[in-house]
C-alpha cells in the first residue's frame, strides 16, 4: 500500500492499494474521501446506498465521500482500490473538463459501477502512480494529479458508454418513464419530495413507477429523490459558506433541524461535520 497523508490535518490525501481479499470491505464503509475500486474477474456481492448488486467480470466501482458501501464474496477476490480526498483533487473544480460528478460520482439515477472494456489504460496508470509515490520526488502532487485526471477521463468515457448501452436494454415505454422521472427530479427536487407527486406528474401509478425504478436501478423512487437532494446539499456545503439554514431552505426544508437529521440519516454525519471534513468553502478563498 502506498499513501500520502495531509500534513495539515493528518488525514488521508491519496492512497493506492492492491488487495487479494475483501476483508477490508466486508463491513459497512463511510469514508470522507472518494473511492475507486477495480475488481479483477470475480463474483462479488456489492451493497451501495443499501441497494444490492451482483457483479461478475472486471468492474470499476466509483463511490463518493460518505457514500455507504460494503462488498463480500464466496470466492478469492483481487483488485485495486484508489482513494483520494477532495482536498487532494477537487472534482467540482475540474467538472467542466471531465464531468466526473453526475457520471462517476453522485449519479443518482444510474448504477455506481460499470464493466471494464479497456482495462489496460487503468492498470498502466496505476503502475505509473505507484512508481511516482515510491520516488517521493519534487512536484509529486502535480504528477499524481495529472495521472489521476487521465484515469478519471478514461473512466468517464467508459461509464458514458456503459450507461448508454444499459439504457438500450430498456423497453421503449419503460425507458421513457424512467427518463421523464429523472428529468422531473432534476427540475423539481427543491419543491417536490414525495414519489406520489412525481407519479401524478407523470400520469402513472406510484406502484408502476416504483416497479420500473426497482427493475432497472435496483432502488426506490424515494431513494432517487433524496439522493438528488443530498447531492445538491453536499455541493453547497463543499463549495460555499452558506449557513445550513439557508441551504435547507433552498432545498425546500423550512426546518433546519429536520433537514440536518435527514442529511445525517442519509450521509452518516451532520452537515456541519461534512463541511469540516470534506469541504468548507475553500474555493471562495482561492
Amino acid at each position: 500500500m502506498s499513501q500520502i497523508i495531509d500534513k495539515q490535518n493528518g488525514g488521508l490525501a491519496f492512497r493506492l492499494e492492491q488487495f487479494n481479499t475483501l476483508s477490508q470491505f466486508d463491513q459497512l464503509q463511510r469514508k470522507n474521501y472518494y473511492s475507486i475500486i477495480l475488481l479483477c474477474g470475480n463474483r462479488v456481492e456489492l451493497s451501495v446506498d443499501f441497494s444490492e448488486y451482483h457483479l461478475e467480470e472486471n468492474q470499476m466501482i466509483c463511490l463518493s465521500p460518505y457514500q455507504p458501501f460494503m462488498m463480500t464474496s464466496q470466492e478469492e477476490c483481487s483488485g485495486y482500490v484508489l482513494n483520494f480526498h477532495p482536498d487532494f483533487f477537487c472534482t467540482y473544480r475540474h467538472q467542466n473538463e471531465i464531468e466526473t460528478e453526475g457520471i462517476l460520482f453522485g449519479n443518482f439515477h444510474a448504477l455506481p459501477f460499470f464493466k471494464l472494456v479497456e482495462e489496460t489504460l487503468f492498470f498502466d496508470l496505476i503502475g505509473l502512480m505507484s512508481n511516482e509515490m515510491d520516488r517521493n520526488s519534487i512536484a509529486q502532487h502535480e504528477v499524481l494529479v495529472a495521472f489521476l485526471k487521465i484515469f478519471l477521463i478514461g473512466a468517464v468515457r467508459q461509464k458514458r458508454q456503459f450507461d448508454k448501452d444499459t439504457k438500450l436494454n430498456y423497453t421503449n415505454r419503460q425507458s421513457e418513464v424512467l427518463q421523464n422521472f429523472t428529468d422531473a427530479i432534476n427540475n423539481n427536487y427543491t419543491t417536490m419530495h414525495s414519489p406520489h407527486e412525481y407519479a401524478d406528474m407523470l400520469c402513472i401509478s406510484s406502484k408502476t413507477l416504483a416497479g420500473i425504478v426497482k427493475k432497472f436501478l435496483n432502488q426506490t423512487p424515494t431513494s432517487l429523490i433524496t439522493n438528488r437532494i443530498v447531492i445538491a446539499a453536499k455541493r453547497e456545503l463543499y463549495l460555499t459558506s452558506k449557513p445550513v439554514k439557508q441551504i435547507a431552505a433552498s432545498l425546500g426544508y423550512d426546518d433546519e433541524f429536520y433537514f440536518s437529521r435527514f442529511f445525517k440519516r442519509k450521509v452518516g454525519v451532520s452537515p456541519d461535520i461534512y463541511r469540516k471534513t470534506v469541504g468548507f468553502a475553500k474555493l471562495e478563498t482561492l
